[in-house]
């Protein structure tokens, strides 16, 4: 998982919701996710202008967006959004965006009434990144 030249990258996990973005954060050396931001700006500037605080601030180089599926792995109304969302974060900032599969991310989490759980959802996504691309 270690870039060329064996230098260790800084990753951003997103899990994209119309309501909140979870952001995740991790490095190719450790290959740990960890919650990082939880995103509730409700139009695109100040979602955008969030996510380049956070960019800015930790200097990832990849990015990785949760991908929305039905279990039998044909897409939806949410899919499109998070295409559009990952072709967006690759447009504005110029980083490349990787999509992974989220389909059972939700289920290792529990969640109490009104608890928000985004930026925990996005570490999972994160994390099956790590897992599925080992050192």
């Amino acid at each position: 998982m270690l870039s060329p030249g064996n230098a260790p990258e800084t990753l951003f996990g997103f899990d994209f919701g119309i309501k909140r973005i979870g952001v995740a954060m991790g490095n190719t050396m450790i290959g740990q996710a960890s919650p990082l931001a939880v995103i509730k700006a409700i139009d695109n500037q100040s979602r955008f202008a969030e996510i380049k605080t956070l960019i800015d601030k930790w200097g990832p180089t990849r990015f990785i967006v949760g991908l929305p599926l039905h279990p039998d792995g044909a897409e939806h109304e949410m899919t499109a959004r998070c295409r559009r969302f990952a072709n967006q974060l690759h447009g504005r900032f110029d980083i490349p965006v990787e999509l992974v599969d989220e389909r059972y991310s939700s289920a290792v989490l529990s969640q109490k009434r009104g608890e928000v759980i985004d930026d925990r959802a996005a570490a999972v996504i994160l994390q099956q990144y790590f897992d599925q691309h080992p050192n």
